[in-house]
């Protein structure tokens, strides 16, 4: 069996870790950014060095393809996302798809012929952070969202995304165009866990077997700004009450009525802001997570309930919006068994796990066979400067992709 060349791959992460470097020693490599396009152009010259050929479709989205014996057959897809949070880590996209393009360059090494091709992706926008949504380019790629809707979305410095993927995709003219959405037979996508669970057990992979459903509410009570000191309690319209007890709710009920429940209160803003003013009007997320679609819709009727209820306590008036909308996804039983048996012919201890974060396989998973590989990340951390991961896991994730890869591409 090929194996893969760990003096090579830890190399390629720590070359790719210094585009957009960050003094604290994470990366900031925002989608579509000058930092995104100069990955991308490090990896596709890598891939042209190597002979294999390389694609890109209106999304941005980057393939890398090795041939196959049989041309006619769809490819596998492995690979991940380059691009970060402001204030990312090394490993979250660059690990799955730094070694999904490790397994392209073992298996040339090894002079093995697989029997479809393979291609190597490189998803657009995965986190988000310059602009929404995330996962753009997955989705794009599974027909979850038109990229038309969202030409006119500008960055968080002001960009427009139809100028930032015309830049992109102008800026390596040696990429041949394809259609978005080409058939594959299977996509797998290694990633770090951002969790506690593999390295609290010791175990070194994860056999992703779902991903969590994800709801975002933007929740805005409006009420009438007054006077701090002379305006008593039976006068008040004070939004930051109403908000105050929603999210004692959310955060002291709600989610410790079910221990596979996720709430978070992530950004709230509070009108006009100033000490000695009661708020004319205050808005807060909520982002909610659950495994089961009915528990997940469960849980936002509740929100909605009890912001209602705050609200018309604080006599404030309630607006709640819905910003994004993610339906659980269960990943295809044959490629994670794929992945155990692969982990059982490697004797590297594997366990079934469940995503707590969306990630690009929960799109490609709803029009091919999707499953996902998770390695440990030390305590658990991750879209933070801090993220880390031993060299051993990373080897061992990139072993084990390696080894589903042979099993998926026999055809």
């Amino acid at each position: 069996m090929p194996e893969v060349n760990p003096a090579r791959l830890l190399t390629s992460l720590a070359d790719f870790a210094a585009i957009g470097a960050t003094p604290a020693g994470g990366v900031n490599r925002q989608a579509l950014s000058v930092e995104d396009r100069a990955a991308r152009r490090l990896l596709a010259e890598r891939a042209l060095a190597r002979g294999f050929t390389v694609f890109q479709d209106e999304a941005a989205n980057l393939f890398l393809r090795r041939d196959g014996r049989d041309a006619t057959l769809p490819p596998l897809l492995i690979g991940s996302h380059l691009d970060s949070q402001p204030t990312g880590g090394r490993f979250d996209g660059a690990l799955g798809t730094l070694s999904a393009f490790e397994v392209l360059e073992a298996l040339a090494d090894a002079g093995v012929e697989t029997g479809r091709a393979i291609e190597v992706v490189a998803f657009t926008n995965e986190e988000g952070s310059r602009f929404s949504p995330g996962c753009m380019g997955s989705m794009a790629f599974a027909g979850a969202g038109n990229l038309s809707d969202w030409r006119r979305a500008r960055a968080t410095d002001g960009a427009l995304l139809a100028d930032e993927l015309a830049a992109t995709l102008q800026a390596l003219p040696e990429a041949r165009m394809r259609p978005i959405g080409h058939a594959v037979s299977a996509f797998v996508e290694l990633h770090i866990e951002q969790g506690p669970v593999l390295e609290r057990e010791d175990v070194p992979i994860g056999v992703v077997t779902a991903v969590q459903g994800t709801k975002w509410l933007e929740i805005a009570f409006s009420g009438e700004a007054a006077h701090a000191g002379t305006t008593p309690l039976e006068f008040r319209k004070d939004p930051m009450g109403a908000a105050a007890a929603a999210i004692a709710c959310i955060q002291g009920d709600i989610m410790p009525a079910d221990p596979a429940a996720r709430l978070t209160v992530g950004r709230i803003a509070a009108e006009p802001g100033s000490i000695n003013v009661i708020p004319s009007r205050v808005s807060f997320t909520v982002d909610i997570r659950h495994p089961d679609a009915v528990a997940l819709a469960a849980m936002e009727r509740r929100v909605h309930e009890e912001c209602e209820a705050a609200g018309a306590r604080w006599d404030c008036g309630t607006v709640i919006e819905l910003r994004v909308d993610m339906a659980p996804g269960r990943f295809d039983p044959q490629v994670t068994a794929a992945i155990e048996e692969t982990c059982r012919a490697l004797a590297i201890r594997c366990r079934p796990m469940v995503s707590g974060a969306f990630h690009d396989a929960l799109f490609v998973g709803r029009v091919a066979p999707a499953a996902m590989i998770f390695v440990p990340c030390r305590n658990g951390i991750s879209h933070n400067e801090a993220e880390f991961v031993s060299d051993a896991h990373i080897i061992a994730g990139a072993q084990t992709l390696l080894g589903v890869a042979l099993r998926l591409s026999a055809a």
